[in-house]
């Protein structure tokens, strides 16, 4: 009788085994991560996030779910990256410029470089990662960089040349903040969500931000004047990362339809980017919104009110024992040759 209940309990264990293996991803372990993106749920950007989501749990057959939180509703723009290293989320679209300090050499990127599309300085941006791997991200699996379009002057009041910034109150961060006291005038930074109230309520006077805001940002509503000039076109930067525990944790076959979808969606980013400027200018034309070009005079005199920006830079790297003086020249050479489009 023993012997028949030994042999009945090995047959029912093996068909078990049978079973888990041929059973199909949902009912097998699912892996569970949240991704957090600070930007509105209705901006391109972060519905193009929201679809790399969907296109991971796709092409894992279900073995892997995202949770997205937009709107920074699990962690604040400024938190992201803290959140991605201590594992609050798995993976997180974060901006650069709101963790000052903690990335010096990337700084670089944000630096008015005269950038001609959002294009051009998301290549850049990623192209200066895989070149120069800076240590400051090593405590995050990075997927890439990428960067918004050049950034212009968007105003309540009408902007015809650099003399008309001064004394008005833009908004920044506290990197672009140099840039908006570099041309004059006065820089005063806020959370983007609380932005476009502190411009309706005449807190501040305008923003400096690529044209995708006017819309995107619904900047457009309270700032009816742009005023373009390339001299002080900077572009932030934006890293997307994950959580380096939980890379590691991830299968091998797993990581690799990770890193091929991320060379996929940085192309679509890239792309995306200058697409929802163009898009945002024609919206504001048609809304009535008035753009003004800076001479060619204008130009010249604003790149130079941006050089001591650069030296800054280059002084503060020499000082962190980093390589400033080469991030600047290798970006300023790329940007020479880099197409547009």
């Amino acid at each position: 009788m023993k012997r028949y209940v030994k042999g009945l309990l090995s047959v029912c264990a093996i068909a078990l085994f049978v079973c888990l293996l041929s059973a199909p991803a949902s009912a097998q372990s699912v892996i569970r991560m949240k991704y957090a993106n600070f930007m509105p749920p209705s901006h391109p950007i972060t519905q193009l996030s929201e679809q790399w989501c969907k296109e991971l749990e796709k092409r894992t057959n279900g073995r892997v779910k995202i949770a997205f939180f937009p709107a920074g509703t699990l962690v604040s723009a400024n938190q992201t990256y803290d959140g991605i290293v201590k594992g609050i989320v798995d993976i997180g679209f974060g901006i650069m410029s709101y963790t000052p300090g903690r990335m010096p050499l990337s700084e670089v990127i944000v630096l008015p470089l005269g950038y001609k599309s959002g294009f051009q300085s998301s290549h850049m941006a990623n192209a200066f990662y895989q070149k120069f791997k800076p240590k400051e991200f090593d405590d995050v699996k990075v997927f890439y960089l990428t960067a918004h379009g050049p950034a212009f002057f968007h105003t309540k009041g009408l902007v015809t040349k650099i003399e008309d910034l001064k004394t008005l109150r833009i908004k920044g961060d506290a990197n672009t903040s140099k840039v908006i006291a570099a041309a004059g005038a006065v820089p005063t930074t806020m959370p983007m969500m609380e932005t476009y109230d502190a411009i309706k309520r005449g807190l501040a006077d305008g923003v400096l931000n690529p044209f995708e805001t006017l819309k995107g940002w619904k900047f457009g509503e309270v700032c009816k004047y742009t005023y373009v000039n390339y001299g002080s076109a900077y572009a932030n930067g934006f890293f997307i990362a994950m959580n380096k525990q939980t890379w590691n944790s991830l299968p091998k076959d797993i990581q690799q339809i990770v890193d091929k979808l991320n060379e996929e969606w940085f192309e679509k980013q890239a792309k995306l980017w200058s697409w929802v400027d163009d898009d945002a200018l024609d919206y504001a034309k048609k809304a009535g919104h008035k753009i003004t070009y800076a001479s060619p005079a204008d130009e010249v005199k604003m790149a130079e009110k941006m050089k001591p920006l650069f030296d800054a830079y280059v002084k503060s790297m020499k000082e962190k024992g980093l390589p400033g003086q080469e991030a600047l020249t290798w970006c300023q050479n790329y940007l020479k040759t880099a197409p547009a489009n």
